[in-house]
């Protein structure tokens, strides 16, 4: 079966690729990858077993929904997606936005909240897959880097919010927000059960502990099950009444079953702006993670082709009993350090997954909510990035808004956070680029270099301005450009001709071009002329196509390697240069305008 795989995929046309990706690989599997891989999938398998019930208890899902969405949805993933690493199933920041966007519908974990669940997730991948097949997967470049970090670590908190009740053994309402939370929290401080808090902050501890002094083990496996053990012990020995230490309860044993979205008009309706929210989210993490780790593997990622393999990991995951899932980083990472050559490496954990289950379903009976609770606290406290938050500051005060914005709007709205985020960033940026850069210039001193520096205390020539420009000419920059060269006219009236360095200038659009041609027009009114140095051929053509070089005129445009002052001087005021003693430039200094040799 191998072999005639291996054979066909030789041999397919182009659009047969497109169809099966996994075409692309197959021939590459041997006898030595599939051992990798193997072994690759078998650790994935083990790391996501505690995650996918810690991961299902922050949904608001019954335990074994976490580790349903850890096995089609990851097979799926992985044959059809374009990274030959990442690992998708449920993840944190997805979790939470599943609970949040949910939870105002239905109870969670009732028969209702999971219809809708799987609603939302069978949305999410229609909009992933019509993206995909869009070739849409720029959009997520419009979401920054800021954004996310702003974005999980408000989502960290909510989580650490959500679990502080089963941390410290509190009667907190379940889905009350972050901030209500800390109130109701720091009201009834002193009903805090020691024994539940003891058995939190124990499996807390040894999972610190455990990911500290001994990081090849699995330290959430190692974790629960010391506060699993000490939860028997305390409870053996004072009785369930007196330590009020609950467990997560058995789980059902077994492939995952088969499920039918909600497709009432209700449903759709009422999820389809948190699928978007989803959508967006879940592609940033995968496309984020897969790119992260193509840098070390050097592999090349098609993001149309990942949003096609995401969006049809959930649209088929809906069917299996499986919430929302996205690219995991830890399962990502630990895939790729663990040897994994291929995707099939996903396969094998996904059914390494299930032989697990079948094997340590019943002992989830004696695993405590508080045990969860700490595992949870850990994985908020490791979400958080102190490092690029502390950073921030230090580089760019516009990006540490917009962090923050992002981070208390996650805590006030998570489904509206993000958005607030990515608005915020992206009004910066057309600030910026709203504003070019211009800087006066002169040309370098050497008579053999065609370089233009800054002005250092050199003084300019009385007729003629020179600047260069950085930015895109577009419609959000016209107003600020126009407002440059009106002070320009009204401070320095005697520099009518006005040298533009255009390299650069990357883009120029209707009402940028309308705006150059009006300035040329400007320029010759007052008696001097613009020109151009430098300006590039795409530029050319569309100011060319407009005919809005009529009024810039050619002849005003100078190639790399020239000199435009041995054409522009020609055109200068005789009378001024020969009282000038600047001599800006090389042209200057033996002869005037007309021709004439200078006499000093």
């Amino acid at each position: 079966m191998s072999n005639t795989l291996a054979k066909l995929a030789q041999v397919c046309p182009l659009w047969v690729y497109k169809l099966f990706p996994f075409l692309r690989w197959w021939p590459s599997v041997d006898a030595s990858t599939a051992r990798n891989d193997a072994m690759a999938g078998l650790t994935g398998a083990l790391i996501v077993l505690p995650q996918g019930v810690a991961f299902a208890t922050i949904a608001g899902l019954p335990p074994e929904y976490g580790l349903y969405a850890a096995m089609v949805p990851a097979i799926i993933g992985a044959l059809w997606g374009s990274s030959w690493h990442l690992v998708s199933g449920p993840t944190t920041a997805i979790s939470i936005a599943v609970f949040a966007s949910v939870s105002p519908f239905a109870t969670p974990g009732s028969p209702e909240f999971i219809s809708m669940v799987l609603t939302l997730t069978f949305m999410t991948g229609v909009f992933q897959l019509i993206l995909g097949l869009a070739r849409m997967g720029v959009l997520v470049n419009f979401i920054s880097h800021t954004v996310v970090i702003g974005f999980t670590a408000g989502a960290a908190m909510l989580i650490a919010g959500s679990q502080i009740k089963n941390f410290f053994g509190l009667d907190i309402p379940r889905g009350t927000p972050f901030f209500e939370t800390l109130s109701l929290f720091a009201q009834h401080v002193g009903d805090i059960d020691p024994y539940v808090t003891a058995v939190a902050a124990t499996t807390l501890v040894s999972g610190i502990l455990v990911k500290r002094f001994v990081p090849k083990f699995p330290y959430m496996i190692a974790a629960m099950l010391v506060g699993s053990f000490l939860a028997l012990f305390l409870n053996n020995h004072f009785g369930v009444d007196v330590t009020h230490i609950k467990t997560v309860g058995a789980l059902p044993a077994g492939l995952p079953p088969l499920s039918a979205p909600d497709f009432s008009f209700g449903a759709l309706h009422q999820m389809l702006f948190p699928a978007l929210i989803i959508t967006m989210l879940a592609l940033t993490e995968a496309v984020s993670i897969s790119r992260a780790i193509a840098t070390k593997s050097g592999q090349h990622i098609d993001g149309n082709q990942e949003f096609v393999g995401q969006g049809l990991s959930n649209l088929i995951g809906s069917f299996f009993s499986s919430y929302a899932s996205s690219g995991s980083f830890n399962r990502s990472g630990v895939n790729y350090a663990a040897g994994a050559r291929t995707p099939l490496a996903a396969v094998f954990a996904s059914l390494f997954l299930v032989v697990i289950l079948l094997m340590v379903a019943p002992l989830a009976a004696y695993l405590p909510n508080a045990a969860m609770a700490g595992i949870l606290f850990l994985v908020a406290w490791g979400l958080i990035d102190f490092h690029h938050i502390s950073l921030l500051p230090k580089i760019n005060k516009q990006e540490t808004i917009v962090l923050w914005v992002t981070l208390i709007g996650t805590l006030i709205d998570l489904e509206k956070g993000i958005f607030f985020g990515i608005a915020l960033s992206l009004i910066f940026y057309l600030y910026r680029t709203s504003r070019p850069m211009m800087e006066a210039v002169l040309p370098d001193p050497d008579p053999t270099n065609y370089h233009y520096g800054s002005l250092e205390g050199r003084p300019e020539c009385p007729q003629v301005k020179m600047l260069r420009l950085n930015g895109s000419i577009f419609f959000g920059a016209v107003a600020h450009l126009q407002q440059q060269l009106q002070q320009l006219e009204e401070n320095e009236p005697e520099r009518k001709h006005l040298v533009i360095m255009a390299s650069g200038i990357n883009f120029v659009d209707l009402a940028g071009a309308e705006f150059l041609a009006e300035a040329a027009r400007q320029r010759r009114k007052l008696g001097g002329s613009l020109y151009f140095y430098r300006m590039k051929d795409s530029i050319k053509e569309t100011l060319k196509r407009g005919h809005f070089m009529d009024d810039i005129g050619e002849d005003n445009l100078f190639p790399a390697k020239t000199r435009p002052m041995s054409v522009i001087y020609a055109k200068l005021d005789n009378d001024i240069c020969r009282n000038c003693t600047v001599r800006a430039f090389p042209v200057c200094q033996t002869h005037l305008p007309n021709g004439e040799a200078r006499t000093s």
